[in-house]
């Protein structure tokens, strides 16, 4: 067989993959790259302006028609940036997004019934 750099890298992280468990060094690493985000629904009078929040935070959606855009914040400034955006002239008003208390984690402690529905 021969070794390419592709394959070494490919072999480097599967032996990297072994490790389970993470150390809380690494947790805090991940903590530091991934910042808490939190989500703001910022409804607008003016589409065109509303690509002027892109200075507040990330900029994820603009709805030309219902003249809303979606945008997400670090979690520790949210406050303060969203009273700034609050001060716009074309912002009309501002929704914070509930996603992040949302469980996204489900587990059935029930039987399972898709034996009997089937044909």
């Amino acid at each position: 067989m021969i070794r390419t750099p592709k394959a070494d890298a490919a072999a480097a992280a599967n032996a990297h993959a072994d490790k389970l468990p993470i150390t809380a060094k690494e947790r805090e690493a991940n903590e530091l790259m991934f910042a808490e985000r939190t989500g703001y629904i910022v409804w607008v009078s003016d589409v065109k302006a509303a690509r002027n929040l892109e200075k507040y935070g990330t900029l994820h959606y603009v709805s030309r028609k219902m003249h809303y855009a979606v945008m997400y914040v670090n979690a520790d400034r949210a406050e303060e940036v969203m009273k700034n955006v609050r001060r716009l002239s074309y912002v009309r008003k501002i929704e914070r997004s509930y996603r992040n208390e949302l469980k996204t984690e489900y587990t059935s402690n029930g039987p399972d019934k898709t034996r009997y529905y089937g044909l």
